[in-house]
């Protein structure tokens, strides 16, 4: 499937990433026809970090500068960690002024959470929990799955996801869809980045956590009372957690069976977002119709910045 060319802005917020998938993304987005600009930011190395607190907040920072002209997308490099270093050093009412409401698609997932929570809670700035340059579209073998979905988010002004994985609870809701990586969310709670969504869809996904850390974030999540303002938590996927004979039967199943009696508000499962090959893109700050049965969910989208 090709795709008319885009302008890329590459940004490196977190974590330094691995030199070959650099080359193997960069060469296929050119080879695509997409020019990439600050593509200095996929070399860059600082301790475990990919740059400086200030190289990293100067990528973000690039697109207030108004004789700039602006990328079609914003894509972050990787995660890893790093991000929240640098949210005290953005410029939100120059992002603000240049980027609210503007079509244009700002793409990452991960540790890149703690820039998309900062954004919409300091300037009001929707975004993309999506893919990244190396990890996806750098893999030996991207998904074909996530690159379908990213191309189709990023330029229609609304899209549908679907899921046949039974639910527990049936639901029929509108609010607007936030969230991402569990562990970043709730380690900006009470902070200035955290955005104050009422009646949101909340969804959250993580990875290498085992599922009592899980748990524990999740009751974080509830005991501020954040979860309370939401309509619904949707579940996307929790990889690389690994269980021990102290488990004693302690399984992902069985904490969300505790979560569910706890937190009085429906959850929602199946949702394909995480740090997995097939990953769709999810506009942060759109407006989200879902509805759970049975037999699985369907949420629409809409309301959010898309290319045209």
């Amino acid at each position: 499937m090709t795709h008319q060319p885009r302008s890329i802005d590459l940004v490196a917020p977190s974590g330094y990433p691995n030199s070959e998938a650099v080359e193997r993304a960069t060469e296929r987005l050119r080879a695509q026809g997409h020019r990439l600009e600050n593509v200095s930011a996929a070399h860059r190395r600082h301790e475990r970090f990919g740059g400086t607190d200030c190289e990293r907040a100067a990528d973000i920072n690039r697109l207030a500068d108004p004789s700039r002209s602006l990328p079609d997308i914003v894509l972050a490099v990787r995660g890893g960690y790093g991000a929240t270093r640098i949210l005290h050093g953005l410029d939100y009412e120059g992002l603000q002024r240049r980027l609210q409401d503007r079509p244009i698609a700002i793409v990452g997932h991960s540790d890149f959470t703690a820039i998309q929570l900062a954004l919409y809670a300091r300037a009001g700035i929707k975004s993309f929990g999506g893919p990244m340059l190396t990890a996806d579209f750098g893999a030996e073998e991207p998904s074909a799955f996530t690159m379908e979905h990213f191309w189709n988010a990023i330029t229609k002004p609304s899209f549908k996801v679907t899921s046949h994985v039974p639910q527990a609870q049936s639901i029929d809701v509108t609010g607007m869809l936030w969230g991402g990586n569990l562990a970043i969310i709730a380690s900006l709670i009470g902070t200035q980045y955290m955005p104050p969504v009422e009646g949101g869809v909340l969804f959250i996904e993580d990875v290498n956590e085992h599922p009592y850390r899980v748990e524990r974030m999740i009751y974080q999540l509830h005991q501020s009372g954040i979860l309370a303002r939401q309509q619904v938590l949707v579940l996307g996927e929790f990889t690389g957690g690994t269980l021990s004979e102290y488990d004693n039967g302690y399984m992902f199943e069985t904490m969300l069976e505790q979560v569910r009696s706890v937190i009085r508000i429906p959850v929602v499962t199946g949702l394909k977002f995480g740090h997995v090959p097939d990953l769709l893109t999810l506009p942060f700050g759109a407006t989200a119709h879902l509805v759970a049965r049975s037999h699985g969910f369907e949420m629409k989208l809409s309301d959010y910045p898309h290319l045209a």
